[in-house]
């Protein structure tokens, strides 16, 4: 999320109601209908007043100074928008409820003044925990220097990455993967902010890490076996490495494997090893000094994306897919 984006679809008859309940917000949890009730014009107006409402204390918290910018401030923006989005694709699951109610804790906290505020995100309605390295990645950032320049990208990324896991419980891993594909744009434009932010001249000059993933099709290696929208990421990074310039350092290539073959076969192995050659020949075709380049395989000991459950098999191998990567990281100085 990059603009402040109030709820606007609602109608003009609906702000009367939407004010009545913003002042009484603050006594009490936000309840929305029961997805059951939800069959009439007046429940349904109703909830939309409740979302109006909510977007309205956001704003009044904007107005009184807090910047979008803000981390809890976007995160209880985008709390808001994911709710609304499933309640108005009729997601009968608590879904809606809780994503509500974790913008509204955020909400309630910011006008009294609360400090610390939580920086916790709860998988809400036990929603699957997805890409364990985009966590990680997020968990990063909280600590970095520039995180007061990613706070906003860092708070949506947490979001969409819950929301993808309770897409993924709801209808696997074919509905989760456009807001995985969200987070991880979301974490690459956090961690381009917290480069580029300004943490002061005092500040120590430091190295940075970005990280672009190549996928490969089940059993695959060869440059004909990529995922083509998965290079994007690596022109991606090597834009910004030329759009900021930062000096290249060097390049570890990490290959991975899924866990089709058994964890620990040493045929994955050997075929995380070869994919990673397969992404060297890439980047030296894109300019890159081979001298930068170094390897590393991990085989199927690094799996980022756990797919229990998924059936039938062509679903499986599709939900597996982040396993498959080669993990480019280019180590810049900045």
């Amino acid at each position: 999320m990059t603009t402040f984006h109030p709820i606007s679809r609602l109608a003009p008859s609906l702000l009367a109601a939407a004010l009545l309940l913003a002042s009484t917000a603050s006594a009490q949890q936000t309840l929305l209908h029961p997805p059951q009730q939800r069959i009439s014009d007046q429940a349904i107006h109703a909830d939309l007043g409740a979302y109006e409402a909510t977007q309205g204390r956001i704003q009044a918290l904007n107005d009184g100074g807090r910047p979008i910018r803000d981390y809890h401030l976007a995160k209880a923006q985008c709390w808001l928008d994911v709710s609304f989005h499933e309640y108005s694709r009729n997601d009968r699951s608590d879904f809606p409820q809780q994503a509500l109610g974790e913008s509204e804790k955020l909400i309630v906290g910011m006008e009294q003044g609360v400090q610390p505020l939580p920086t916790d995100t709860p998988l809400v309605n036990n929603a699957k925990y997805l890409r364990d390295d985009l966590w990680q990645r997020l968990r990063v950032l909280h600590q970095a220097p520039g995180f007061s320049c990613a706070q906003q990208q860092v708070a949506c990324g947490e979001v969409e990455l819950v929301h993808a896991g309770n897409e993924f419980n709801q209808q696997q891993w074919r509905h989760s993967k456009p807001y995985i594909q969200i987070a991880e744009e979301l974490v690459n434009d956090a961690e381009a902010a917290a480069r580029q932010c300004d943490v002061g001249a005092a500040a120590p000059v430091a190295a940075a890490t970005l990280v672009a993933n190549v996928l490969f099709e089940f059993d695959r290696d060869g440059y004909r076996d990529i995922r083509t929208y998965s290079l994007e990421s690596v022109d991606r990074a090597l834009a910004s490495i030329a759009a900021e310039s930062l000096p290249l350092q060097g390049i570890a290539l990490v290959g991975h494997a899924d866990r089709m073959q058994g964890r620990g076969f040493d045929a994955n192995q050997a075929l995380s090893e070869r994919r990673a050659r397969t992404v060297r020949e890439l980047l030296v075709g894109r300019g890159i000094d081979p001298a930068l380049i170094r390897y590393e395989y991990r085989g199927d000991t690094q799996q980022v994306q756990q797919c229990d459950g998924v059936r039938p098999r062509a679903a499986l191998l599709e939900c597996l897919l982040p396993n498959r990567r080669v993990e480019v990281r280019f180590e810049v100085a900045r």
